[in-house]
């Protein structure tokens, strides 16, 4: 394998490692989050049933428009928490593809043949499945970032329904068997990617 390759690839997935604990501490923050979305969506659906009116609360006239407005204001700080999680997600989501590309173009320039490609050794991986693993890890926070977006873009304070459904849609989108694998090939490159 060259040498300039090798490093890349040493690089790209130390860096793919320390990517992932970021995405992972940041969903870990997303998570509150959205709960909190559907708490605020169930206040608010309890008090477009509630009558305060026919309760002793009728002595404030205005508490219900009070509550409401209170709520909704409650409901836009927590989209804005989780559009500003989004853009750190999307940072490292951007990260990884940069990198993903630079070790292709970097390949597609250097003249490896077919038996390094395919070389291997019990503490380094072929470069083919090197390659592989970096687009597969790509592919995934491509995805997953594609589709939690797509799920942020339908909340709207005001759409109960949607909002109340959002902390179960959020945790559906998790994969974990695609999140293992990611794990199985940092594991099959812990002695790869430690300094030399």
């Amino acid at each position: 394998m060259s040498e300039p390759l090798q490093e890349a690839l040493r690089r790209s997935f130390v860096s793919l490692e320390k990517q992932r604990e970021v995405w992972r501490s940041v969903l870990e923050e997303c998570s509150p989050l959205m709960e909190a979305l559907g708490n605020l969506a169930e206040q608010m659906s309890a008090l477009t049933r509630v009558q305060l009116l026919d309760t002793p609360l009728r002595v404030f006239p205005q508490l219900e428009e009070l509550l409401r407005v209170k709520l909704l204001q409650a409901a836009d700080t927590v989209l804005q928490r989780l559009g500003e999680n989004m853009c750190r997600l999307q940072s490292i989501r951007d990260s990884i593809s940069s990198q993903a590309s630079a070790l292709l173009q970097q390949y597609q320039q250097s003249s490896v043949d077919l038996t390094m490609l395919t070389e291997r050794s019990a503490t380094v991986p072929s470069l083919a499945d090197m390659l592989q693993w970096i687009q597969d890890a790509e592919r995934f926070y491509r995805q997953q970032f594609l589709q939690r977006k797509a799920l942020l873009q339908t909340l709207r304070p005001d759409q109960l329904l949607l909002l109340e459904s959002a902390p179960k849609r959020w945790k559906s989108l998790e994969s974990p068997s695609a999140d293992q694998q990611i794990t199985d090939s940092l594991c099959r490159l812990s002695l790869f990617i430690q300094p030399q």
